[in-house]
């Protein structure tokens, strides 16, 4: 009988734990949108430049006008948009202006990661709460969210169009209903796709999940009519600026251009077969790609940069504070690494064997985004290129897998070990 009474407070009490971390994730990213120097971050000054561009005239320019104007067009015009709108306005208030932008996407991207977790596991606020405090205080989200850079913004409408995919595989619907679905969810894919190229995984990765749905439901025709539309509307969003590239430039998207030459001297310089299965210690003991042992460990670089800003953009250039943050950052993020491994293994199973659901296109995504960075750190072998924030698409299945595996450890033996570190690694982000 105490059960019944128990469950309003615990829901309360995580309720109350959410909406104060919410907070503080929220004044995290404004007050780094503010204090944050105005020319650091990735690529910081060559995306002002190209922002500056756009806000005299919507003219795309040509892959070598500058650093930066190979990428597609949509932030920067978001951007320059608000840019006019502040009357074109000094370069301080452009920045913060489109930073806070990116910062509000992206809290909006976590709200829906949540409310995903929450439809399946409505009578665990546990892991409802794990889910939104996993994202709201993962370093590279946090750190990035400060950058002028569209990571963020394209992070968050793979994101979206994820969580888009995954209600209309549960809830299903009438055909005519889930083509309006499809056509809707092209549009966000499209527009990822106009961002940054990595939109194209969220393409993919719908496609396969519908694919599979169809398969697996006997229902092939209808699976595929989805696909068509999505991939129609896709096409029409983001897909013209790569036509545009072919008919102009002679590409869809181009590679080794003279601007980027700098990049070409840079170490390693190479990649082979052990970069992506050596991990050594100085992952956790020298938290920095520059380091010799990890210019030829791609996973081991990457894992600085998810809990640690290993490349300094953000934090201090150096420091024996820093680095032990790092180092105390990295260990301790090996425990909700761990849990997601875990729950995505229980993901891909669930898609063998079971209904057509989250799974079904939450594990198609990681596969596919772990793949295409995969492909772009063999052509592009340089340092600069291994950063946790080009995985940030993985959001969603990072918020739901890692969530349901914490969700269980938080309630085992190990129970007030388990949320000492959490609670110890949320503060030190």
């Amino acid at each position: 009988m105490s059960f019944p009474q128990r469950a309003p407070f615990l829901s309360w009490r995580y309720a109350i734990l959410g909406l104060a971390v919410a907070l503080v994730g929220v004044a995290l990213r404004v007050h780094n949108a503010f204090d944050f120097p105005i020319d650091k971050g990735f690529d910081a000054m060559p995306n002002w430049d190209y922002i500056a561009l756009l806000m005299d005239g919507w003219r795309i320019p040509g892959p070598e006008e500058g650093w930066a104007t190979y990428n597609p067009p949509f932030y920067y015009w978001l951007a320059a948009g608000m840019g006019r709108l502040l009357g074109g306005g000094s370069k301080d208030a452009v920045v913060i202006a489109a930073r806070l932008l990116s910062s509000g996407v992206g809290l909006v991207a976590v709200g829906f990661a949540v409310a995903l977790v929450r439809r399946n596991a409505a009578a665990e606020p546990r892991r409802v709460f794990l889910a939104g405090a996993l994202l709201l205080l993962l370093p590279v989200h946090v750190y990035t969210s400060a950058m002028l850079t569209a990571e963020i913004l394209v992070a968050s409408l793979i994101s979206l169009v994820s969580v888009g995919v995954a209600w209309d595989l549960l809830e299903g619907g009438t055909p005519r209903a889930r083509l309006v679905r499809a056509a809707v969810l092209g549009v966000g894919a499209g527009l990822a796709f106009l961002t940054k190229l990595s939109g194209v995984l969220v393409i993919l990765a719908a496609c396969s999940a519908w694919a599979i749905e169809g398969w697996k439901m006997r229902r092939p025709a209808e699976a595929l009519g989805r696909i068509v539309v999505f991939g129609a509307c896709a096409a029409a969003a983001g897909g013209w600026f790569y036509l545009h590239n072919l008919i102009e430039h002679g590409y869809l998207y181009p590679y080794g251009l003279g601007v980027h030459s700098v990049m070409f001297s840079m170490p390693p310089g190479s990649r082979s077969l052990m970069d992506y299965l050596w991990v050594p210690w100085a992952t956790l003991s020298t938290p920095n790609p520059l380091a010799p042992q990890l210019l030829h460990s791609v996973w081991g670089a990457t894992y600085t940069t998810v809990w640690f800003e290993a490349h300094r953009h953000f934090l201090p250039a150096s420091g024996p504070s820093v680095i032990a943050a790092g180092t105390l950052l990295g260990l301790l993020g090996l425990l909700p690494t761990a849990a997601f491994l875990v729950g995505l293994w229980r993901g891909v199973r669930r898609v063998g064997v079971g209904s057509p659901g989250a799974d079904t296109i939450l594990v198609p995504l990681v596969a596919v985004t772990l793949a295409g960075y995969v492909a772009f750190t063999w052509r592009n072998p340089w340092y600069v290129t291994l950063k946790a924030s080009f995985l940030l698409g993985l959001m969603v299945p990072f918020a739901y897998y890692t969530s349901e595996a914490l969700s269980e450890w938080t309630r085992g033996r190990l129970r007030a070990a388990v949320w000492c570190l959490l609670g110890l690694l949320g503060l030190l982000s």
